[in-house]
């Protein structure tokens, strides 16, 4: 169980699932949520020279990789019940600033380099929920609340027509994988109650941190093995604060271990929110900056396809990855007319102008 509210409703007035087609919805939005959160991360950490700053990058780049679990465990959950994950779609790139999806309005996220600023803005959506928060299925406060909806949902649809009338999608649509690197995490089918359950135990604990009472996620941390990982809130507070947590460390106490350090000078200074219209039309940070829209975007396609009947494609994605970080690190090392650096805009190019 995800957690036990008890003086919370699982009432489709607060879920806002009352029907399998209000779940599929809701799952599909978790998709986009944690789409949502993929170019700001990565803007952050190809902002950091992953030699002068490899701790920060370390950390940074492993929640990158949860996030891309969580978005296949969201589309594993879509699939188990009947849905279809949608990922290659204009609404998924809106302009930066940006709004959360179907969150509170506060919750703002921005393309910023790695830096005080960027951090705060990583807390504020990994925010964990506070005991007894209730369960929002829009306008959260939080992630793990729109979570709490979902499950909500999930339990009364098969308390009132039944696990199998409920998990009817294709097994054969799922995707499984993991560890992964720079993580223990793991990516597993979903087939029944059981199953969606963990899979949404593993997004809000990797978060959050375990009963959003904990500094800690649950799973080994891979490159301190005697130790458990931190969770995603609690990392980006090691990054803050200058201090790792460790082994005797809560929440209230903060991080007491061994200091984090980050140099400042290895860190570009990214012009925030960058715009393709900032530079004209077949200048070279243009260029650059539309050639990494077109293999995000394949990138994306690519989920799409592996989340609708070809897993295989997931590997196929893994490499346009590769390709996404070279492009990114490349059109960072150009600076504009002020001497910042330029970074990716995230925008949407449509199927038919894709090379």
């Amino acid at each position: 169980m995800v957690q036990d509210k008890s003086d919370n409703s699982d009432d489709p007035a607060t879920t806002g699932i009352a029907t399998l087609e209000d779940l599929r919805g809701h799952l599909q939005w978790a998709i986009e949520v944690e789409h949502s959160t993929l170019p700001p991360y990565l803007t952050a950490l190809y902002s950091l020279d992953p030699e002068r700053n490899a701790e920060a990058a370390q950390l940074i780049g492993g929640v990158f990789v949860e996030e891309m679990i969580h978005l296949a465990l969201a589309a594993n959950l879509l699939n188990a019940v009947g849905g279809q994950p949608r990922l290659d779609a204009p609404h998924l790139l809106p302009p930066h600033p940006r709004a959360m999806p179907h969150a509170d309005r506060s919750i703002e996220l921005s393309l910023l380099p790695f830096g005080q600023e960027a951090l705060g803005m990583f807390l504020r959506l990994e925010q964990p929920a506070r005991p007894g928060d209730r369960a929002e299925g829009d306008g959260y406060e939080t992630i793990g609340q729109f979570y709490d909806a979902i499950e909500k949902g999930l339990r009364r649809l098969c308390a009132e027509l039944g696990e199998d009338q409920v998990f009817t999608g294709d097994p054969g649509r799922q995707v499984a994988g993991g560890p992964f690197a720079h993580t223990a995490g793991h990516l597993g089918p979903v087939t029944d109650l059981a199953s969606a359950l963990a899979a949404l135990r593993e997004i809000v604990e990797q978060g959050e941190g375990a009963a959003r009472a904990d500094v800690w996620d649950g799973d080994a941390d891979v490159f301190h093995p005697e130790t458990k990982a931190v969770s995603h809130y609690y990392r980006f507070q090691e990054l803050a604060l200058g201090r790792r947590y460790q082994p005797g460390d809560t929440p209230r106490s903060g991080p007491t271990g061994d200091a984090v350090s980050v140099d400042p000078a290895g860190v570009r200074p990214l012009r925030p929110n960058p715009r393709l219209e900032d530079h004209p039309e077949g200048s070279a940070i243009r260029t650059a900056q539309e050639a990494f829209n077109q293999t995000y975007c394949k990138m994306l396609h690519q989920l799409e396809k592996a989340f609708n009947g070809s897993p295989a494609m997931l590997g196929m994605s893994v490499g346009t990855m590769y390709a996404v970080k070279g492009q990114a690190q490349s059109l960072m090392a150009l600076q504009d007319d002020d001497g910042l650096a330029v970074g990716p805009t995230f925008d949407y190019v449509a199927p038919e102008d894709r090379v």
